[in-house]
């Protein structure tokens, strides 16, 4: 099989003989081509090279879920084609790696490169569901372009943290679950509309859901890691359906103290629960406006300020190897 081995030489947990083992083990097995990325963006324009020249039947991403993120809006520039798109690979090398993870596959990356070669000499594999996020026609962001998520996006306050999180990152420090919480605390004391939402949902045949303080957009279960205990918003939220949207109504101390509380002891079976909780499984289309610019994060990148996305459940999306 030939296949792209896409490399992020700064990914946090591999070191430069660690990827050299890894790309050895990977050849055993592959007509490998190796690449590591230089600049951000360059893993998407790789598979999207990859993608359209037709040749290589599998691409690999080792790095965290940005690599991930990347090389999945590469294979899919021109849209979902599971049965003649090559099939994606992941060996994590991120400081959470949610993707990887919610596949199944070890945190750890011999391990992980193990339980890929299993997969392959087994062809194991399976087709997944993607999320879709693009500008909302009408809108002033009407002209962002659309790009796939793999795992969530967030509106509000959750991406407000991982801004904050990327600019300690930018700065030097190391990407810790500490670093995290202390930035959701910053992001809590400085958060201005925690009592009066200003996000509006709205999706076809149904009413607007308003004065939404925050919104989690789950594209599988669980939304993220703290270590090693899982975290579970949208406990139903899956690859094989559309998308899952956990949203508050509320952010004063009270109600944050409870819903912290639910969310770290959330499982499979059970997520938040509440008066001030919005929860919707499977959604295919729906759009988040908000009276004000909000940040915006897909899969732990942080995009910016946006007043209006509109968002895609798209099944069946990509086959990955598992």
């Amino acid at each position: 099989m030939r296949a792209l081995l896409v490399v992020n030489p700064a990914a946090t947990t591999t070191s430069a003989r660690t990827r050299e083992v890894l790309t050895h083990a990977l050849a055993s097995d592959l007509k490998l081509e190796v690449a590591e990325t230089r600049y951000r963006g360059h893993a998407r324009d790789l598979a999207r090279q990859a993608a359209e020249g037709g040749q290589i039947e599998l691409v690999v991403a080792l790095g965290g879920d940005g690599t991930v993120n990347e090389v999945v809006n590469g294979l899919l520039t021109h849209g979902p084609a599971p049965e003649s798109l090559p099939r994606l690979a992941v060996v994590p090398g991120g400081s959470t790696n949610v993707f990887a993870r919610a596949l199944g596959l070890p945190n750890d990356v011999v391990e992980a490169t193990g339980a890929l070669l299993d997969a392959l000499r087994d062809g194991s594999e399976r087709t997944v569901g993607l999320g879709l996020a693009a500008g909302t026609p009408g809108t002033e962001d009407e002209g962002v372009p659309a790009r796939w998520f793999t795992f969530c996006a967030g509106f509000g306050f959750d991406a407000g943290v991982v801004g904050r999180v990327e600019q300690q990152r930018e700065r030097g420090k190391r990407s810790t679950h500490s670093l995290y919480m202390r930035q959701v605390l910053r992001q809590y004391v400085g958060e201005s509309n925690r009592r009066h939402g200003t996000i509006t949902l709205e999706r076809p045949g149904e009413d607007p859901v308003e004065q939404l303080v925050m919104s989690i957009i789950c594209n599988t279960a669980p939304w993220t890691y703290l270590g090693n205990r899982p975290v579970y918003p949208a406990p139903a939220a899956s690859f094989d359906t559309a998308l899952d949207v956990f949203a508050l109504s509320k952010l004063s101390a009270s109600a944050v103290t409870r819903y912290a509380t639910q969310l770290l002891a959330s499982t499979p079976e059970r997520g938040p629960r509440g008066k001030h909780v919005v929860s919707l499984h499977d959604l295919t289309d729906f759009t988040l406006h908000s009276q004000a610019p909000l940040p915006f994060q897909m899969d732990g990148d942080h995009l910016g300020l946006r007043t209006s996305v509109t968002f895609t459940g798209v099944r069946r999306a990509l086959r990955v190897i598992v």
